[in-house]
């Protein structure tokens, strides 16, 4: 690797720490766009994985009172099922059409959202519902890192706080990912060669993950349902430039 793709390195996983610590999601949406264009997908992934792990265990501390598990456990229970599933189908997935795919999700659904004057509250479905979310969003995260998205766009439209959301987004990514990266490791998926560039990814990891997290405590409900939003929009611009591009 060149200088210049160390330095991607480290700014992607600076870039995704920060926004992992700012709401509790989005080490992949961040950091995967730009490490696909120093390393393959074979390496990208778990280093994604590997990186999520870790900014989102030292930031858990500073928002553990806050979580509501009677909200959250639907979400695990789901995504634990999903996880498996979405591991199994890395081998056969089309990564050009998975991009795109997330890509327009998001470009889609958190304008329509950010748009939408009046905040909207969905109650049908209850526990079952959210599950179902869960477990989709499992498949995504032993897929490909991404696990947050669907979970993070359902819980904006189920009327919750800024604290039970972050509570959400952060105890299920963290579950998940976890989970991924134990299946991919004892599946032979991740490969020596990450086990480097992870110890180089650590430091803009963590730094970036602290500096999210203490962003994070300044935010008011509003401000940080606008960011969440945003950082999703941003992401799917990403997938849908990295689809295009390769």
């Amino acid at each position: 690797m060149t200088a210049a793709a160390y330095a991607l390195l480290l700014f992607g996983a600076l870039a995704g720490g920060f926004v992992s610590g700012l709401a509790g999601f989005g080490t992949a949406l961040m950091a995967l766009g730009i490490w696909l264009y120093v390393v393959p997908p074979s390496v990208a992934v778990p280093l994604v994985l590997i990186c999520s792990v870790v900014a989102q265990t030292s930031t858990l501390p500073s928002i553990w009172k806050t979580i509501d598990f009677r909200l959250v456990w639907p979400f695990l229970i789901g995504g634990l099922a999903g996880v498996p599933l979405g591991t199994l189908m890395i081998a056969h997935a089309d990564p050009k059409l998975f991009k795109l795919t997330i890509g327009v999700l998001l470009l889609v659904f958190p304008t329509a959202l950010y748009l939408q004057r009046t905040p909207m509250t969905i109650r049908f479905g209850g526990k079952f519902a959210d599950g179902a979310i869960g477990f989709a969003g499992g498949i995504l995260g032993g897929l490909a890192g991404l696990s947050g998205p669907l979970p993070i766009l359902w819980a904006s439209v189920r009327g919750w706080g800024k604290e039970a959301r972050r509570g959400i987004f952060q105890t299920f990514n963290w579950t998940v990912l976890a989970t991924a990266l134990c299946l991919q490791i004892a599946t032979g998926f991740v490969k020596p060669e990450v086990v480097p560039l992870a110890l180089i990814a650590f430091p803009g990891t963590i730094l970036g993950a602290w500096l999210g997290a203490r962003t994070y405590h300044g935010l008011s409900d509003r401000n940080f349902g606008d960011v969440v939003l945003g950082l999703l929009f941003l992401s799917g611009i990403g997938l849908l430039w990295s689809s295009v591009g390769n």
